[in-house]
C-alpha cells in the first residue's frame, strides 16, 4: 500500500541577534528554547545552513542528549528539519540518550558528517533550568571556532526554515524508520539504535575488563551509562550504582561532579565501606574520582596519574604513548619540566586550547588530553577516565589514596584550586575582565612582588594568552589570563564561555609546586590562600560583582 509523501514547508522567520554559540555550543535557559517562537529552529536551520549542501544531500548524522527536560520536543524539530533540509540519514540514541563520549565514537564509526547533542553538561535541568545544543563535526570533535562563527553569522540573517511538520518518529523503537517526503532529497532514514553498544564495543577494545571484573565487589557509582557497562558487563553491584536512570531535571540535583554536589556519594565514601567512587556530569564527559574515606583527587592530579600509569592499560601498551596534551588553565603536574619521568624525545608536554587540541589527536595519535580524555573519541570521557583508574589499581594492587601519594613523593605535588563565580552581571563580568587585562598587560606588572604573611611572590610573566594550532596555523586569542611567579606559581583569570546566557561565569585558578613529601598533606585552601588573596586583591572581584565568595569552589 502506498502512503502519501510527507509535505514540506517553508516557515518565514526572523533573525535572533544572540545565537552566538559559546565554546561548548549554545546555552540558554529551557524557556528561551521552548517559548521564545522559533528560536529552537533558526538555530537548527543555521546549523544545517552552515553545512555546504552538497555535503549535506543524502549525508548520515548522528543526534543525541543527556536526557534533560525538552529533549524529545527538540529532537522531534531537529527530525522534522533535517529530513526537509536534505539530510539522507538520522542516527539516534534509543530514546534519546546518548552520552557526548558516545556521540564521538559512533560519529567516527558510522563515518557520519557530524553529531547534533543536547545538553548543558553540568548545569541544572528541568524546565527552570538550562538546555544547549552542541555539533560535533565528522571527525567526532567539537566544533571548531569557524564552524561556529559561520552558524551565528548564517543565524543573524536567517528569513525561513524548512520543516516536515507532519513527520513523527517512535523512538522507543529500536530499528530503521523510513519516511516519503515531497522533495527531490528523498527517501529519508532515521535509525533508533542502542544507546551503550557501540561505545561499550569499544571500550572493550582498550580495557582489560576481566582484571577490572575481578576487582570490583562494591564501588559506589553514579551517572549515565555506569549500570549498563559498570555493574552488567563488569559485576559492579547493582545497589552500588545511584542516580543511574535519566530524569529530565536530573532529580533536583546540580550535575557538576565535584564534592559540593556530589554530597550524598561523599559521605557514603566518608564511611570507608568503599575504596572507590566516581560522579559523572549530566553528558558522560566529566567525572570526579574519590578513594576510600572520601579522599578528593583533584582533577588535575587525576591527569598526572593516569598520564604516569598508562601502561596499566592494555591499549596503551600496544599502541604506545605519542604525546600529551592539556588545556592551559590545568595544572601544570603533566608537564615536563614537572614529570620528567613520562618524557622522551618523543613525548611532549603541550599547553594548548581545548577544543582545538583535538586536531593534535588526528595528527599525533595516542594523546592524554584534559583529565577525561584520550585519542579513542575526540572528546573528553569521564567514563574512560574511571575505567583507566580501575586498570591502575588492578594492576598496581593499591588504593586511589596511595597511588597518588606515591605520585606526590616521586614527583613532587602541583596543589591547585578553582573558584567559579557564576551569574555574575555580564557587563559587570566584562569590564572586570578588560579593567584587569590592562593591569595584566602593563609592562610595569611584570616587576610587581606581592608580599602576602610571610610569602613574597615575584612576577616572572603575565599576559592574556593566545594559542597558535600547530595544524593549520589559526590563533585563538583571549584564552585567559595569566599570572606566573618565579616559583612558578600561577594566578590565572577566565571569563567561562560555557554559560547559558543568563550571567557570566569568572573562573580564577591559582597552582603552586610543592616537592618536599613533608609538605604534602597541608590543606589546600591553606597553600593557595596568598595566591588567591593577590588574585582578590588585583581582581576586586568581590567589590564588582556583589559577592562575598565564590559559587564553586574545585
Amino acid at each position: 500500500m502506498e502512503t502519501t509523501p510527507i509535505p514540506v514547508l517553508t516557515v518565514q522567520t526572523t533573525p535572533f541577534e544572540d545565537q552566538r554559540p559559546g565554546s561548548t555550543g549554545l546555552r540558554r535557559r529551557t524557556a528561551v528554547f521552548e517559548t521564545q517562537k522559533n528560536f529552537l529552529q533558526n538555530y537548527i536551520q543555521s546549523l544545517l545552513s552552515a553545512i555546504d549542501l552538497r555535503d549535506r544531500q543524502g549525508c548520515t548524522m548522528l543526534v543525541g542528549s543527556d536526557g534533560r527536560y525538552f529533549s524529545r520536543t527538540a529532537i522531534e524539530v531537529i527530525v522534522q528539519m533535517a529530513a526537509a533540509n536534505g539530510i539522507g540519514r538520522l542516527v539516534i540514541g534509543h530514546n534519546g540518550i546518548l552520552s557526548t563520549p558516545a556521540v564521538s565514537c559512533i560519529i567516527r564509526k558510522i563515518k557520519a558528517i557530524g553529531g547534533i547533542i543536547l545538553t548543558a553538561s553540568h548545569n541544572p535541568g528541568g524546565p527552570g533550568g538550562d538546555f544547549g545544543i552542541k555539533f560535533n563535526i565528522a571527525n567526532g570533535g567539537p566544533s571548531p571556532d569557524t564552524v561556529m562563527e559561520r552558524i551565528y553569522q548564517v543565524s543573524r540573517t536567517l528569513e525561513e526554515y524548512a520543516i516536515c511538520p507532519d513527520l513523527h518518529i517512535d523512538l522507543s523503537r529500536l530499528g530503521r524508520q523510513d519516511f516519503d517526503l515531497e522533495n527531490k532529497f528523498k527517501p529519508f532514514r532515521v535509525e533508533i539504535v542502542d544507546s551503550v553498544e557501540i561505545y561499550l564495543n569499544m571500550l572493550r577494545g582498550i580495557f582489560d575488563f576481566g582484571a577490572i571484573k575481578n576487582l570490583l565487589t562494591g564501588p559506589d557509582l553514579m551517572g549515565p551509562y555506569v549500570r549498563r557497562i559498570l555493574c552488567d558487563e563488569l559485576g559492579a553491584p547493582v545497589n552500588s550504582a545511584v542516580n543511574c536512570v535519566p530524569l529530565e531535571d536530573f532529580g533536583g540535583q546540580y550535575p557538576n561532579p565535584n564534592p559540593t554536589f556530589a554530597v550524598s556519594l561523599m559521605e557514603s565514601m566518608k564511611g570507608g565501606e568503599f575504596g572507590f567512587g566516581a560522579a559523572f556530569d549530566a553528558d558522560g564527559d566529566r567525572c570526579m574520582i574519590l578513594g576510600q574515606n572520601g579522599f578528593f583527587v583533584n582533577p588535575s592530579d587525576s591527569l598526572a596519574v593516569m598520564a604516569a600509569n598508562l601502561s596499566c592499560v592494555p591499549y596503551f601498551r600496544q599502541v604506545g604513548i605519542r604525546g600529551f596534551a592539556r588545556s592551559m588553565p590545568t595544572s601544570s603536574a603533566l608537564d615536563s619540566k614537572v614529570n620528567p619521568a613520562l618524557f622522551s624525545d618523543q613525548l611532549w608536554g603541550s599547553v594548548t586550547q581545548w577544543r582545538v587540541s583535538v586536531e593534535l589527536w588526528v595528527l599525533d595519535g595516542s594523546v592524554c588530553l584534559e583529565p577525561d580524555g584520550s585519542d579513542h573519541i575526540r572528546e573528553k570521557d569521564g567514563l574512560w577516565a574511571v575505567l583507566v583508574w580501575l586498570s591502575i589499581i588492578a594492576v598496581r594492587k593499591q588504593g586511589v589514596e596511595e597511588i597518588v601519594r606515591d605520585h606526590w613523593a616521586k614527583l613532587g605535588r602541583n596543589y591547585y584550586c578553582r573558584f567559579d563565580y557564576e551569574g555574575v552581571d555580564p557587563r559587570a563580568a566584562f569590564y572586570l575582565m578588560r579593567d584587569l587585562e590592562g593591569v595584566v598587560t602593563d609592562k610595569a606588572f611584570a616587576n610587581q612582588k606581592f608580599a602576602v604573611g610571610n610569602n613574597v611572590y615575584s612576577v616572572e610573566k603575565a599576559d592574556s594568552f593566545e594559542y597558535i594550532d600547530p595544524v593549520d596555523g589559526s590563533v585563538s586569542r583571549n584564552q585567559g589570563l595569566r599570572i606566573i611567579f618565579t616559583d612558578s606559581s600561577r594566578i590565572i583569570f577566565r571569563l567561562s564561555g560555557s554559560g547559558a546566557g543568563v550571567g557570566s561565569t569568572i573562573r580564577i585558578y591559582a597552582e603552586s609546586y610543592e616537592r618536599d613529601p613533608e609538605r604534602h598533606s597541608r590543606e589546600t585552601q591553606v597553600v593557595l590562600g596568598p595566591l588567591i588573596a593577590i588574585a582578590l586583591k588585583i581582581s576586586d572581584i568581590h567589590e564588582r560583582t556583589g559577592r562575598r565568595g565564590p559559587t564553586i569552589i574545585t
